[in-house]
């Protein structure tokens, strides 16, 4: 699609219905471009797929302008902490919470037994991702991979591993190529995977021999579990903590806004910061500082080790600390008994 044509579907959007918007913007995938071909052509060497096959599927792909919109402006980038965070703590989204707990008590217990990882972080992620099961995506994962492979340069190489990732995938679950829908990003299911991780760390927790995010409850939970396990969860260890920042410290020299944890708790002690919250006993513990904005301000945090196991899963502080506060929530109603019928 030209830029000119993609810039006038974009500003439609403004003023149209989305389903209005898609069939007067949504263009077929043009094969015959070159960096097309030149796709298809490494996956036929690298995965052994059938060049004519790939292409017959790519002539199925439709480029869509809302997906470029959409990626462009992430809440996570566009909000300051507060927004983002009224977006999921929320009385429904908790009540939604402790009734899906509720509902699979016994499957979410197993798993966190079998795994290390805590049932308020399993029904956070797919509470925060999903809103459990309400919010899977609208878009074709096929439209969305290759809107983004071949339409969007900043992040181009990435989403055609994705679109690979997603072939390679229907091969080997039996799915419908023009079937599966997800987010803008081509996440899929529950716990919105995307392709590389569906492959990598989902899991037949059924034992159907296939692994369906989509309605297969110990599907998607085991696999959750599994992704956290896999990058390094530890069991029974503190995420974040409030950080108490005394007058005349300089907390600014400590923190970074990263995706890793590059102080130590001893560290933050030594500058006069406390943690209001659990917090790992071990000076050498690691430790990260980071500042979000509140309605009455700047506010520090302290994340640890499993903190950005978190952000492994989405690469966002604030997404961390939402999946966090929302599993805390739900985890206290739990505990005072009150559920909806």
């Amino acid at each position: 699609m030209n830029r000119s044509k993609l810039l006038l579907c974009c500003a439609a959007l403004a003023v149209g219905t989305f389903t209005a918007y898609s069939q007067a913007c949504a263009q077929p995938l043009d094969v015959d471009r070159e960096d097309v071909r030149a796709f298809i052509q490494r996956v036929h060497q690298e995965h052994g797929l059938d060049p004519e096959t790939l292409r017959s599927i790519l002539e199925l792909a439709r480029i869509q302008p809302p997906i470029i919109e959409a990626i462009s402006r992430p809440a996570e980038r566009v909000r300051p902490w507060h927004e983002y965070r009224e977006i999921f703590m929320t009385e429904a989204r908790v009540t939604a919470g402790a009734q899906f707990w509720a509902e699979h008590r016994a499957l979410i217990e197993r798993v966190s037994a079998e795994t290390g990882v805590p049932p308020e972080i399993l029904v956070g992620i797919i509470g925060v991702e999903t809103f459990y099961g309400r919010i899977v995506g609208r878009h074709r994962v096929l439209d969305a991979l290759a809107t983004l492979a071949f339409e969007y340069p900043p992040r181009s190489a990435f989403f055609a591993r994705e679109l690979e990732q997603f072939l390679l995938l229907v091969r080997e679950q039996g799915l419908e190529i023009e079937t599966p829908v997800g987010s803008y990003a081509g996440a899929m299911g529950m716990p919105q995977f995307i392709p590389s991780s569906y492959r990598a760390y989902a899991v037949d927790g059924d034992g159907d021999g296939r692994i369906d995010l989509w309605n297969s409850m110990e599907d998607i939970l085991a696999s959750v579990a599994n992704y956290f396990k896999a990058h390094g969860w530890r069991a029974g260890k503190p995420v974040v903590a409030s950080a108490v920042v005394p007058g005349g410290s300089a907390p600014a020299e400590l923190a970074h806004q990263g995706l890793n944890a590059n102080i130590t708790v001893g560290e933050l002690w030594s500058a006069g910061i406390g943690l209001a919250g659990p917090a790992p006993r071990e000076t050498g513990a690691a430790a990260g500082l980071f500042v979000l904005e509140h309605e009455a301000g700047p506010r520090y945090w302290a994340g640890f080790h499993n903190f950005y196991v978190i952000t492994r899963y989405n690469r966002s502080l604030m997404y961390a600390l939402a999946v966090h506060q929302l599993g805390e929530a739900i985890s206290a109603r739990m505990e005072e008994g009150v559920h909806a019928d």
